[in-house]
């Protein structure tokens, strides 16, 4: 489906989603049409589903982050899933296999708003029980 002059489009857009098609088309060595025509078709095929924005600087340097594991009580997962959807905290949200059923990932301006939210994702209908794992340093972000 993608080849990997697709691929490595993706991997610019990656790092710089605001590249402009004049930008891409020079670092893949193609025309300007190239970059708009594959672009489109990947929007097309649902490859590319949009572009974000990625937190930086002071704002990013301030977020407090967790990983928080969640078992759920089987009958009510998808009334959790939905529930944790409504925290605008939780910024991912991932099933996995294992101990815990879910793994939300939390963030937040501080840690006293880190811990309402803990505590507002264990007080949830469904949620047996919780784990967190506060992060200390982010290495890299792809």
């Amino acid at each position: 489906m993608i080849n990997s002059q697709d691929q490595k489009l993706l991997m610019l857009l990656r790092t710089n989603a605001r590249a402009s098609v004049t930008e891409l088309a020079k670092a893949l060595h193609v025309s300007r049409s190239t970059v708009q025509n594959r672009l489109a078709r990947l929007e097309k095929a649902g490859v590319i589903r949009g572009y974000s924005v990625i937190l930086g600087g002071e704002y990013l340097d301030n977020q407090v982050e967790a990983h928080v594991s969640i078992k759920v009580v089987q009958k009510l997962t998808a009334r959790t899933n939905a529930a944790l959807e409504d925290i605008p905290q939780v910024t991912q949200l991932f099933s996995v296999s294992g101990e815990y059923d879910l793994i939300a990932i939390v963030q937040a301006q501080s840690l006293e708003e880190l811990s309402r939210v803990l505590d507002d994702i264990g007080n949830l209908e469904g949620v047996e029980r919780t784990n967190s794992a506060v992060v200390l340093e982010t290495k890299f972000r792809r």
